[in-house]
């Protein structure tokens, strides 16, 4: 896609994960000048197993990210520990069709390779850390590391859950512990034999234990991951793939066997925690994007897809706009994080609420819990359905900021606000 005609401005974004990356293309394609600075060596993924729902994907395909073969396609359905089928979340056939699957299951790093690709040259600026940030009506100063000022128009802040930029527009706020760990592995062993094109989320009273097809540049295997409940403040000292091993026994095919046919080294562990989110993104001539806004558990199955989502809009609402213009930058970001916070928050406040309710319910009524989602749709409503709904309504926010960004592409002249 070419740039759009505009009056160029000045954007910097901090952070080289999938938020600030799509940040990066979808400014560039407005037209904006874009540097984006990452203070380790290269832009790396913190961890490895990842799936993307199809707002995402699609956001990245028109983001000029190649999306061929990326994953692979599934259906993702949550079942008991004996194997009974609790939810489905169901999307559209044509929405199937149209994105490879319900999601896509892959693995980290090559959304990262393909991410770098599509970045035009010179854009990611490695191994420069920013240690200050300040704004005024005149524009934005960060002070990096090595004593140098990098000075824009727009600063976005995509750097994760201890944002410096979150950090310096709205303070510190202590992060909010879930009390579980996750065990996390992968494996392309094409002797176990699973479900093709399934995600299945299981749980006995106490632990989730799931899996799901993935895709790595053109290999077929299997993702799996573990959660229970864990005391934040403790550290963790034991094997991880031993500790897997155990909590994958009490779980149906094929879950223990993905897990022995992984190697140690491809197993990960990590304590869940997040931010409850925040009541504004944008102050002046800064906003945020993915982590750095909204830190969401790995429950929601979306922390990434959402900072994609971010990254693709915040350029498209800064299309046509004129950044020297204070009044005009501060109504563009007011119209990109208006339709993105209850979307954001909900999953991740959704996600700590499934957290809760899956891993720290008191012992005696986990058998109530467990017969209600059992017998009842209850789950069905508040995942299986409402899931595909909030999926539906980003896949059509995503055609309706196209349909603008394509109108101005025509146009030879900046307008104040691409609202």
């Amino acid at each position: 896609m070419k740039k759009l005609p505009a009056k160029c401005g000045r954007v910097a974004v901090i952070g080289a994960g999938p938020g600030g990356m799509a940040a990066a293309l979808s400014v560039h394609q407005a037209g904006h000048d874009v540097v984006l600075f990452e203070r380790y060596p290269h832009a790396r993924p913190a961890g490895n197993i990842l799936n993307l729902w199809p707002p995402p994907i699609k956001a990245l395909g028109l983001l000029g990210v190649n999306t061929e073969d990326l994953g692979a396609p599934c259906t993702a359905e949550f079942r008991n520990a004996r194997g009974r089928r609790r939810v489905r979340a169901a999307l559209p056939e044509q929405v199937v069709r149209d994105y490879g699957g319900g999601f896509i299951g892959l693995l980290r790093p090559e959304l990262y390779e393909r991410l770098l690709d599509a970045l035009p040259k010179g854009v990611l600026q490695v191994k420069h850390t920013v240690e200050r940030v300040e704004q005024d009506e005149s524009g934005v100063r960060l002070h990096l590391a090595d004593g140098r000022v990098h000075e824009a128009d727009l600063v976005i802040g995509a750097d994760g859950i201890d944002s410096l930029v979150r950090r310096t527009l709205w303070g510190d706020s202590p992060k909010r512990e879930h009390n579980l760990h996750i065990f996390g592995g992968y494996t392309f062993d094409e002797s176990v034999e699973t479900e093709p094109g399934m995600c299945v989320l299981s749980h006995t009273r106490t632990v989730q234990g799931s899996w799901t097809a993935i895709r790595d540049k053109g290999r077929d295997g299997h993702q799996w991951w573990l959660l229970e409940a864990f005391e934040a403040s403790r550290e963790f000292t034991g094997d991880l793939h031993s500790t897997a091993t155990s909590l994958g026994q009490a779980f149906a095919r094929p879950l223990p066997q993905l897990i022995a046919a992984t190697d140690s080294a491809h197993v990960q562990h990590w304590v869940i925690r997040d931010r409850k989110p925040l009541k504004q993104w944008s102050k002046g001539r800064a906003t945020l994007v993915g982590d750095a806004a909204h830190p969401t558990s790995p429950y929601a199955g979306y922390g990434a897809g959402m900072a994609t989502e971010d990254g693709y809009f915040i350029g498209r609402h800064l299309a046509g706009v004129d950044l020297s213009d204070y009044a005009a930058v501060h109504q563009a970001l007011d119209a990109f994080e208006a339709p993105r916070k209850p979307h954001t928050a909900r999953q991740s406040q959704q996600a700590y609420v499934l957290g809760q309710v899956f891993h720290h319910a008191p012992r005696a009524l986990q058998p109530i819990r467990d017969a209600v989602l059992d017998r009842t749709p209850l789950m069905q409503k508040v995942v299986g359905d409402s899931t595909p709904r909030s999926i539906l309504t980003q896949l059509s926010e995503i055609d309706r900021a196209e349909a603008r960004f394509t109108a101005l592409l025509g146009l030879g002249e900046p307008h104040g606000t691409a609202s």
